[in-house]
């Protein structure tokens, strides 16, 4: 059994109502509830949300205790949180950062994320499913460790 904390920052408590032309019209819960049903009860699946970037970092830290894996939707702290990039680094667990829309293609500044470097990796732009992937990816190497 894996246990895998999904941390989603500022403005994800929107998702099915904001800018639905890039990050579609699944809610938050939508998301929550897709993952549940794929993962649980083989796995443990716990998830935050919080506009408060302190938050985040302690939800970072008290996922070191219990978590064998993160999936961090940092929201717009991707692109300047040092505090939460090193929040990453320092808990030592298996991190992936997800982007429900392609931060590649978009603005400029949404092309730099300072969380990544800290990840194992980061998925962007396959819009909610991203979640998915990124939870099997943590699910697969926790087995295997």
């Amino acid at each position: 059994m894996a246990r895998i904390q999904v941390i989603n920052g500022p403005n994800l408590n929107l998702l099915g109502r904001r800018e639905t032309h890039f990050y579609g019209t699944r809610s938050l819960a939508d998301i929550e509830q897709a993952l549940r049903a794929q993962f649980e009860p083989a796995h443990e699946l716990r998830f935050v949300q919080s506009n408060v970037e302190g938050f985040i970092v302690d939800a970072l830290h008290a996922a070191q205790a219990w978590a064998d894996g993160i999936v961090i939707n940092p929201g717009a702290y991707t692109h300047y949180s040092y505090a939460i990039h090193d929040a990453v680094k320092a808990v030592a667990v298996p991190t992936l950062e997800v982007h429900i829309s392609h931060i590649h293609a978009r603005d400029a500044f949404r092309r730099t994320s300072v969380i990544a470097p800290a990840c194992i990796g980061q998925i962007s732009g396959c819009g909610w499913y991203g979640y998915v992937l990124a939870t099997t990816v943590l699910v697969r190497a926790a087995a295997s460790a």
